[in-house]
């Protein structure tokens, strides 16, 4: 009955990344929109990047997928602070986080980064529903890209909340932490004492409750106190429900990052 369920999620899930790539492919097809090239682009230069590690350092699926990872944390969150800074230093803190900025405006940059990580998420989507690298029914991470790639990609079809998107990015400086943390126990540190593994943890904990928990909460605060503003489109509800499911998630991360950090303390004492 488990593995029945679990093939059935997956042709769920699957038959969802099939329609999400024939509406990206019918938007520049048939509608003009070349600058989604993007969203191709950030696909396949991950694909590249799985091919060329699979080929030079291991080919575990699991250890390919969690570099790959790492890699699109680093560049995401690097392009997202560039992104931001460099709005806080042409038109200063204040006006960057108006309302019509973050709803209406899109900041240099801003739209292809969130087209690169589109790209991304159906990669990285695919990579773990061809290798099977998630459990349950219904597997959170699936959940977490599929509900990343909907919210993604209606709001570069309409041109609209593309700063709010990008904020949400501001969380792949946590994801750094727990992309190096899985690589760093797959290759065997795991000796808690060590300065190194305790300074991991130290920034774990530091990303997690700053660029992930508060941030996505403070842009859920923004969008309900803005929420008169929005008018009566999909935008605010579509919003409020994909801040939602992160918050969620988040919770749940929270607690499986401190069961983690309990476990690790507890095998470094039983082998003491």
């Amino acid at each position: 009955m488990a593995r029945g369920s679990s093939a059935d999620s997956a042709v769920f899930f699957v038959a969802t990344l099939v329609l999400w790539a024939v509406s990206v492919v019918f938007e520049m097809a048939f509608n003009g929109r070349t600058e989604l090239m993007a969203v191709v682009g950030g696909f396949w230069f991950f694909q590249a990047a799985n091919w060329i590690i699979r080929l030079s350092l291991s080919r575990d699926p699991l250890f390919v997928n969690t570099a790959v990872s790492l890699l699109h944390s680093t560049i995401t969150s690097g392009s997202v602070l560039f992104i931001v800074v460099n709005q806080w230093i042409t038109k200063g803190l204040s006006n960057i986080f108006d309302h019509a900025q973050l709803f209406g405006g899109t900041w240099l940059g801003a739209y292809s980064a969130l087209c690169f990580s589109c790209g991304y998420f159906a990669y990285d989507q695919l990579d773990m529903l061809r290798y099977r690298l998630y459990s349950g029914w219904i597997p959170s991470i699936l959940v977490h890209h599929l509900v990343l790639l909907v919210c993604f990609t209606l709001a570069l079809y309409r041109n609209v909340t593309i700063n709010y998107l990008i904020l949400t990015l501001v969380c792949e400086l946590h994801s750094i932490f727990l992309h190096v943390r899985k690589i760093r126990r797959m290759a065997g540190f795991r000796d808690v004492r060590s300065r190194i593994v305790r300074v991991e943890w130290m920034l774990n904990w530091a990303m997690f409750f700053t660029a992930r928990l508060v941030g996505h909460l403070l842009i859920t605060y923004k969008l309900v106190i803005d929420a008169p503003k929005f008018g009566r489109g999909i935008e605010l509800p579509l919003a409020l429900f994909g801040m939602f499911g992160m918050n969620l998630l988040n919770f749940f991360l929270g607690f499986d990052l401190f069961r983690a950090y309990k476990r690790e303390r507890n095998q470094q004492r039983h082998r003491d």
